[in-house]
């Protein structure tokens, strides 16, 4: 009789189903959601969060001002506020409208989890795109 000796990682590690990318058309094989690639092309896309405006005049001023001024979330009030939320405007619209973004007159204080709800309510994307 043979016995093969298997290391504790082959005896304790099954290898998790490959299934198809998550992004439209793309047919590779993958671990988990997107592909090297598609995730690759996507960040390259959307850019860094100091290409999209939040540099150090948004760490400076609007988040301060945004969490000194709401420091309980506007939306649940019993959470301490983590997030400063552009609002009503985003911020994209704030700059097409030729007003300073970094304001924290155009912000409120949101908890994390009334955050995400809003964002996924108002900025749909992913798999929540309509």
């Amino acid at each position: 009789m043979l016995t093969v000796a298997l290391s504790p990682r082959e005896v304790a590690m099954p290898y998790r189903q490959r299934t198809p990318c998550t992004t439209p058309g793309c047919s590779e094989l993958t671990t988990s959601g997107r592909c090297t690639d598609c995730r690759a092309q996507a960040q390259a896309e959307r850019g860094t969060a100091a290409e999209r405006g939040y540099d150090q005049a948004h760490r400076d001023r609007f988040r301060p001002g945004v969490l000194r001024k709401h420091p309980t979330c506007v939306l649940c009030r019993t959470r301490p506020s983590r997030h400063a939320d552009h609002y009503p405007l985003s911020r994209r619209q704030l700059v097409e409208a030729g007003l300073d973004p970094n304001d924290p007159r155009h912000g409120r204080g949101l908890c994390e989890s009334c955050h995400n709800t809003e964002t996924a309510r108002r900025q749909p994307g992913g798999w929540n795109a309509r």
